[in-house]
């Protein structure tokens, strides 16, 4: 969505020629080829597009009231945390303008928005969600956090309509509750695929003890013997990381890859234990998952070279310049799911009649573009990403993979 010369009129998004009937390759996010600057994100959990847990416990203002936008006829519930405290209602008022930014740029959309606040628990998101069915909504975008998803899909569910929730947990994914967001999965599956295509096949793990070193732990011990391979080593460490480090040093000289998934200043900190325990890093492709789209990584001698999957940069950048021109502020990462939710609405409301939000048409294989590249629905409601392949540098990440075109069966 969008011009490739910034000075033309924003279009809405369209259908290729070869798929117009069915509505597939929906071009939601077409980049601007611009020269726009790398936005650097503040190091918390909401600029983090991996994460969408809530907050530590603070008291939320109070709720806000419901607001509207567009006057299209197709009416699709919104739920977000706008009244939360602390970056949870930041991230929420960047992830409304988005979406209102995104019906702006959508060339006459037939959708009006209900916009709900959910005041940041499962209580608030469920009221909101009943509110926005009995105002005829036939689908809800949102919640943000995990913990609210069920209760909002109980009151769809009720309906019979479904739910494309912003949580990056998996677990509350499933039947009617589609997750647009960034999952651990498709970054591990994305690495391990191109790191054993140039012959990287004997690897190495580190995850941490945490929720998502579980989901990365089960991707990996999958996708590591899928691609013909095998996994040398695996450790998980918590507080103490020399230990794990130790164990893992001792088994490189069996392996041609180093895979750790972690955030930043973790896995500069689990690196810098790697080399304590004797490892030479820079005899072992490292790998790593999007939480390394960090400066901290970027700036760590340890981790030059090292390979990470996550969404080509080029669209965030250009959707981040439009987004200052239009509100005065930087988006937070998270603010591209808002938008391309409802570019998706929009586009399935004007090309697929009664069944535009159905489970067939949303979990179409072929899949959708947005902002961050390809992206497609899965029937048990979690999502598969086309992914770029980058390479950590001093001057940030580098892409040495683009983004799927399309997606194989």
């Amino acid at each position: 969505m969008g011009p490739r010369d910034p000075e033309s009129p924003v279009q809405g998004p369209r259908l290729s020629g070869a798929t117009r009937r069915s509505a597939l390759g929906l071009l939601l996010g077409t980049p601007l080829l611009s020269a726009c600057a790398g936005v650097q994100q503040s190091l918390s959990q909401f600029s983090n597009p991996f994460s969408s847990s809530p907050p530590p416990a603070q008291p939320a203002g109070p709720p806000q009231q419901a607001t509207t936008a567009g006057t299209g006829g197709v009416k699709v519930g919104m739920i977000l945390p706008l009244s939360a405290a602390g970056n949870a209602g930041l991230a929420a008022q960047s992830m409304r303008n988005a979406a209102e930014m995104a019906l702006a740029e959508f060339q006459n959309p037939n959708i009006q928005l209900l916009i709900k606040d959910d005041n940041g628990s499962p209580q608030g998101a469920q009221a909101g969600a009943q509110q926005a069915v009995e105002e005829g909504a036939e689908i809800i975008l949102g919640p943000l956090f995990a913990q609210s998803v069920p209760a909002v899909a109980q009151v769809a569910r009720a309906r019979g309509i479904s739910v494309m929730a912003f949580s990056t947990d998996s677990s509350i994914a499933g039947r009617g509750v589609y997750l647009l967001s960034f999952l651990p999965e498709s970054d591990v599956n994305r690495i391990i695929e191109y790191s054993a295509g140039i012959g990287k096949r004997s690897v190495a793990v580190l995850v941490p003890d945490n929720a998502y070193g579980n989901v990365v732990e089960a991707t990996v011990k999958s996708a590591v013997p899928r691609r013909g391979g095998r996994i040398v080593a695996f450790e998980k460490y918590g507080a103490d990381r020399a230990t794990p480090a130790r164990n893992v040093a001792q088994a490189l000289g069996g392996a041609d890859a180093l895979f750790i998934a972690d955030d930043g200043d973790a896995v500069v900190a689990v690196a810098d234990a790697m080399t304590a325990a004797g490892a030479n890093l820079r005899n072992i492709q490292l790998l790593g998952t999007g939480l390394w789209d960090n400066p901290r990584v970027y700036a760590s001698p340890a981790l030059q070279g090292g390979l990470y999957a996550a969404p080509d940069p080029a669209g965030f950048r250009a959707f981040s310049g439009r987004y200052r021109t239009k509100y005065g502020a930087e988006p937070i990462r998270t603010a591209t799911l808002a938008y391309d939710a409802v570019a998706l609405v929009a586009a399935l409301a004007r090309t697929q009649g009664t069944t535009r939000f159905s489970p067939d048409v949303l979990t179409n294989p072929s899949g959708f573009a947005g902002i961050d590249g390809l992206f497609r629905f899965r029937a048990d409601g979690t999502n598969e990403r086309g992914l770029a392949v980058m390479k950590v540098t001093t001057g940030g990440g580098v892409a040495v993979a683009g983004s799927p075109k399309s997606f194989g069966a």
